[in-house]
């Protein structure tokens, strides 16, 4: 399987392309646990159902220490006992951050107080944005039919 289109062929695309991947790097930056911003990379992308960024996260989380259980539980992390109350909260965050249109009011209040009980104003902005740019990724890879399965942990980093 082939993607549709390759963004870096044409010079405008290919220069907000590298934009956007600049800006992935430095949410790595961020004072958020690096698990945390994995969790929810993988839990966005499974969401959205993208493969390329599903296969991606999931390799790279693998490769830093993340444990086998841990990703296989995220899609479920509801049920799941093995997620901590901060991770719980973020992953609660980045569905409803995800989900916008399923919720018509947004990110809820209570769902926010949750997330802030655990996240300083620094974290929460990196939460934020990294929900973000996660969709984003998602929606290229997603029209341009990025398939999953190739990538190489730390590939674009």
């Amino acid at each position: 399987m082939n993607a549709r289109l390759d963004y870096f062929a044409a010079p405008a695309t290919g220069k907000a392309v590298k934009h956007l991947l600049s800006a992935g790097r430095a949410l790595k930056e961020a004072p958020l646990p690096a698990a945390t911003a994995e969790l929810i990379a993988l839990r966005v992308s499974q969401i959205n159902g993208c493969a390329a960024c599903i296969d991606m996260h999931t390799k790279d989380a693998a490769a830093a220490g993340e444990t086998p259980v841990r990703l296989h539980l995220v899609a479920a992390w509801r049920e799941a006992t093995v997620f901590t109350e901060a991770e719980r909260a973020a992953l609660e965050l980045a569905e409803q951050g995800t989900r916008l249109a399923d919720a018509a009011p947004g990110v809820g209040d209570d769902v926010w107080a949750r997330a802030a009980k655990h996240y300083d104003d620094e974290q929460l902005a990196a939460l934020v944005m990294m929900i973000a740019f996660m969709n984003a990724a998602n929606r290229l890879n997603i029209i341009a039919q990025q398939p999953g399965g190739d990538y190489e942990p730390g590939q674009f980093h």
